[in-house]
């Protein structure tokens, strides 16, 4: 890659979750075809409400999550670092991005698009293109149980529900 960008070696992507199962040919080509890029700190890398279909694997540096609020105001909801990925719900569907992703630290990213993800994995070989998709599908639900989790905290923080829910049966006269 030009511009002081290094090559992605596949020994590197073998320890990213996203690639996990995936057989030394195929992160080989993936390592070879998928564009690296740098970004700085305060560089935002997605736009909530904007439309796209590419995601991010973080090689190095710190990004973090922002939701904006109701009021407007940004609300940072997660930290992602080397190894993480994000933006992998616009290769599963067409909806607008649900958040935005801000450099916190100088930060150096793979960019994969739905044309990546067809090309390199679904015509080449069906058995990666399906423990790829696997492998989103386990962080998504990893994400869903904590986002449960926080949700059931505020519940209970904001409506002092008891977690037994026989506490909450109305009492018969």
């Amino acid at each position: 890659m030009s511009g002081g960008i290094p090559q992605i070696r596949p020994e590197h992507l073998r320890e990213i979750g996203l690639f996990g199962g995936l057989d030394d040919v195929t992160l080989e080509v993936l390592g070879q075809h998928l564009p690296a890029v740098r970004v700085e700190i305060g560089d935002v890398v997605v736009r909530e409400g904007e439309s796209s279909q590419e995601m991010f694997v973080v090689i190095g540096g710190e990004l973090e999550v922002i939701k904006h609020g109701p009021g407007g105001g940004e609300v940072r909801v997660a930290l992602i670092g080397p190894n993480d990925w994000f933006g992998e719900m616009t290769i599963l569907d067409v909806q607008p991005r649900s958040a935005t992703v801000r450099a916190v630290a100088p930060t150096l990213l793979l960019r994969m698009t739905a044309e990546h993800v067809e090309t390199l994995l679904y015509r080449r070989d069906l058995k990666a293109y399906s423990i790829f998709l696997m492998n989103i599908a386990r962080e998504l639900s990893r994400r869903l149980r904590v986002a449960d989790k926080i949700i059931a905290q505020v519940v209970t923080s904001v409506h002092g529900l008891s977690s037994d829910p026989r506490a909450r049966r109305p009492i018969a006269d």
